[in-house]
C-alpha cells in the first residue's frame, strides 16, 4: 500500500563534481535565479552569464576541491543520510525524498516520483532555518510552478521558516556543549548576507528594514524579515548557553558586495584579532549541513585571516549535519504537519 504522505527536503544545492564544467554548470542555474539576483533580466543575464560565471567559476573549483570528499560532495551526503534517517524515524507512512533547488537531486525529477506515488498529501520542507525570497522563497516558487501542471494536485504544506522551533535550538545547543564558551575570547553567530535591497522589499508598508527594530524584535512587521530571524536565532542560542549579550556578535558572511548587511563577519574577525582577541567560537546557524560556507569559508579562510591579524584559533561549532536531535527536529515537524 502506498503512504498517503510525502515528504520533501529541499537544501540549496551543489555542483556534480567539482570540476569547472560543472561548477560552471551549478553557478549557472543558480544565479540566473531571479531571486537570488533581483536585478532586471537584461542586466541579471549580462552580469550572470559574461562577467561573473566565465571568471567565478574557475576560482570557484578550486574552492570545492577543498571541501570535496571521498564520498562526494558533504551537503548531499548529509542530505542523503538525513533523508534515510529521517525515514527510519517516520516508518511507512510517510515518503521521505531529497532534492536540491539548484542541481541534482533536481526537484523536477524528484516531485515527479512524487508524483507518480499518489500522495494525499505534501509536506514540503526547505532546509533553511530563517525564511529569505533568494532561500525558501525560491524554493517554494519553484515547487509551485512544477506541482501547479499537475492534473491532480494534493493537499501541500510548506514549512516556510524554523529558526524559533526549540527543537531546532537544542540541537544546536546540543552540539555546541563540547565546546567550553567561557575559554573564547568571544563568539561570533555567522549567516549568509543578503543584499540591504532584499531586506527591504519585504515590508509593503513602504519602510525600510533600519526602520524597524529587527536586532532586539520579531514582530507582526519584520516577522518574515531575514536579520530579524537572524538575530532572534542569535537570542535564543545565547540564552540557552548562557552566554552574554557582550561577548556574542551578530554577523554577515559570503557577500558579494558593499550594498550587503552588515556587520561584515571578515570585518569584525579582523576587529577582534586587532583588539586581542586569541580564540574566538563561530555558529553559523544558517546552515543546516555543513558546506562552503562552514567548513571552508570559516573553518579554512577566515581562520587564515585571524591569524594574519594576530589570532590564534578560529572554532566552527559543526552544524547539524545528521545528528540524532536534527532527526528528532524534522520529525516532530512533519509529524505537526501532517494531523
Amino acid at each position: 500500500m502506498k503512504s498517503k504522505t510525502g515528504v520533501l527536503l529541499v537544501n540549496l544545492g551543489t555542483p556534480d563534481s567539482p570540476s569547472v564544467p560543472d561548477v560552471r554548470k551549478y553557478l549557472f542555474e543558480f544565479l540566473n535565479d531571479p531571486r537570488v539576483i533581483d536585478l532586471p533580466w537584461l542586466l541579471r543575464k549580462f552580469l550572470v552569464n559574461v562577467i561573473i560565471v566565465p571568471f567565478r567559476a574557475p576560482k570557484s573549483a578550486k574552492i570545492y576541491q577543498q571541501l570535496w570528499t571521498k564520498e562526494g560532495s558533504p551537503l548531499l551526503i548529509y542530505g542523503l543520510k538525513v533523508k534515510e534517517k529521517l525515514q527510519n524515524a517516520l516508518g511507512d507512512n510517510f515518503d521521505v525524498e531529497l532534492a536540491m533547488r539548484y542541481q541534482n537531486p533536481s526537484m523536477n525529477d524528484v516531485l515527479e516520483k512524487m508524483r507518480k506515488n499518489q500522495h494525499e498529501k505534501l509536506i514540503i520542507i526547505p532546509l533553511f532555518p530563517q525564511y529569505a525570497s533568494a532561500t525558501t522563497g525560491s524554493v517554494i516558487e519553484k515547487v509551485m510552478k512544477i506541482i501547479s501542471k499537475w492534473w491532480v494536485i494534493p493537499e501541500v504544506k510548506f514549512i516556510g521558516q524554523f529558526y524559533d522551533n526549540e527543537d531546532f535550538i537544542n540541537s544546536f545547543v546540543q552540539i555546541a556543549k563540547k565546546y567550553e564558551v567561557n575559554e573564547y575570547d568571544h563568539v561570533l553567530f555567522s549567516y549568509h548576507g543578503l543584499p540591504v535591497r532584499q531586506l527591504d522589499k519585504v515590508y509593503v508598508d513602504g519602510k525600510k528594514c533600519t526602520d524597524h527594530d529587527c536586532e532586539n524584535e520579531v514582530n507582526e512587521d519584520n516577522k518574515f524579515c531575514y536579520k530579524a530571524a537572524c538575530y532572534a536565532t542569535s537570542r535564543l542560542l545565547a540564552e540557552k548557553l548562557n552566554i552574554p549579550k557582550d561577548k556574542y556578535t551578530v554577523c554577515f558572511q559570503s557577500r558579494l558586495a558593499k550594498d550587503w548587511q552588515e556587520p561584515f563577519t571578515d570585518k569584525v574577525i579582523i576587529k577582534k584579532a586587532n583588539g586581542n582577541a586569541k580564540k574566538l567560537l563561530v555558529f553559523s546557524p544558517a546552515f543546516v549541513s555543513d558546506c562552503l560556507e562552514t567548513t571552508v569559508e570559516i573553518g579554512i579562510e577566515y581562520q587564515k585571516l585571524f591569524h594574519e591579524h594576530g589570532g590564534e584559533k578560529i572554532q566552527l561549532v559543526e552544524s547539524l549535519n545528521e545528528h540524532p536531535l536534527w532527526i528528532e527536529t524534522l520529525k516532530n515537524m512533519v509529524l505537526k504537519e501532517s494531523v
